[in-house]
């Protein structure tokens, strides 16, 4: 039978493929460096689509659990000028295939979803090795370790386990987002409220834009995207609220009030997110005992396709896992040999959809893709 499974991260893929492999009977543990499920918050609002989140959430056993945390209206979508000219406009009318959801509610889910003790809190890992004959060691920054037979990273951009499989590291793509936050929006900050709109808002220029998310409860959820080399942005101490959104926001000078008051007005610290990449075709030769799922095996700028890839290769891997319960190796080259070439295509997209919105001829260029789709 199967071997013990031990994962390597309790994001929204490794906690899917956790979920599927225990709807099949197979054992697994998730190791998380966060102490406890509430340690952080955990972003925002995520579209999950028809053909690769939603399917995941299938063969998890969750879908109805799914639409009961939907945020009815999100799927709107909106492009405004500088000046705050609408460009564009996309109203939510139920039919679309990518339904809004909280990033946090949706990880509590699948966490609920877990056998008690499935998830190891305050495991960060520090180092892994190969044993020979498909088995590793993972140690922590404990300075505990398990042994393990099965080893699967799903642990983000900075995996620990991918330098087992490749020598591939993260590169920065040359654009940074800074995030931030206002509260109660519709009282406390009307006209950047109306500006947002039911769901979601970009306002695009090359290299730079102002992109905003109506969560639940009134809150506009803002990243201000620059094409800004990494120390421009070391330059800016975001520890200094007032300075730093100051700052930024002068990258934006002449753009309308309702639109820097997303930067300006925010009611929580300026939080910065390097973007980086890994190459668009990474790849790598089949090792024994071990593979990769999500940002671990193919990070890629952001595209609205993250959070759905990563579940979508943890709902895979599991189903191959179950489907070859006693030849692992063969599991493990089914889902890779799906894998590479689903990842590749969607690295391309993804670096298409970056140079349409951040690209010289930005705005347009994704407007015409949207009208292009109408």
């Amino acid at each position: 039978m199967t071997r013990h499974v031990t994962i390597i991260g309790a994001g929204l893929g490794g906690l899917t493929l956790a979920r599927v492999l225990h709807v099949h009977g197979i054992p697994a543990t998730v190791y998380e460096a966060e102490p406890s499920p509430t340690a952080r918050a955990q972003g925002g609002m995520l579209d999950i689509h028809h053909h690769n989140g939603q399917p995941a959430l299938r063969a998890a056993g969750l879908i109805e659990e799914f639409h009961g945390l939907v945020l009815e209206g999100r799927q709107a979508s909106r492009a405004l000028a500088p000046d705050g000219t609408v460009l564009f406009e996309e109203h939510d009318d139920g039919t679309g295939g990518r339904p809004e959801v909280m990033r946090g509610e949706l990880r509590r889910m699948l966490l609920d979803s877990l056998p008690a003790g499935t998830v190891r809190w305050g495991h960060k890992a520090g180092g892994v090795r190969a044993l020979g004959e498909g088995r590793h060691e993972v140690t922590f920054a404990d300075g505990t370790s398990v042994v393990t037979s099965l080893l699967v990273g799903a642990d983000g951009a900075w995996s620990r386990v991918r330098p087992l499989l490749s020598d591939a590291v993260p590169e920065y793509v040359g654009m940074s987002f800074i995030e931030t936050y206002l509260f109660d929006a519709d009282t406390r900050h009307p006209a950047a409220a109306k500006a947002v709109g039911g769901g979601t808002m970009f306002a695009l220029a090359p290299g730079k834009a102002i992109q905003a998310h109506r969560e639940s409860g009134g809150t506009l959820h803002t990243y201000v995207a620059l094409r800004k080399p990494q120390d421009w942005f070391a330059r800016v101490d975001l520890t200094d609220r007032a300075a730093a959104t100051a700052r930024i926001a002068r990258e934006f000078d002449g753009w309308a009030p309702e639109l820097t008051a997303l930067i300006t007005d925010g009611d929580t610290a300026p939080v910065l997110r390097p973007l980086y990449t890994l190459p668009g075709g990474h790849r790598w030769d089949r090792v024994p005992g071990v593979t990769l799922l999500g940002d671990a095996a193919h990070l890629m700028p952001p595209s609205g396709e993250g959070a759905n890839l990563a579940m979508y290769d943890g709902a895979e891997l599991g189903k191959a896992i179950a489907a070859h319960p006693d030849d692992i190796e063969a599991a493990l080259t089914e889902y890779e040999q799906a894998l590479f070439p689903r990842s590749a295509a969607e690295a391309a997209d993804a670096t298409h959809l970056y140079e349409l919105m951040y690209g010289d001829d930005a705005p347009h260029s994704l407007i015409d893709m949207f009208t292009a789709h109408e």
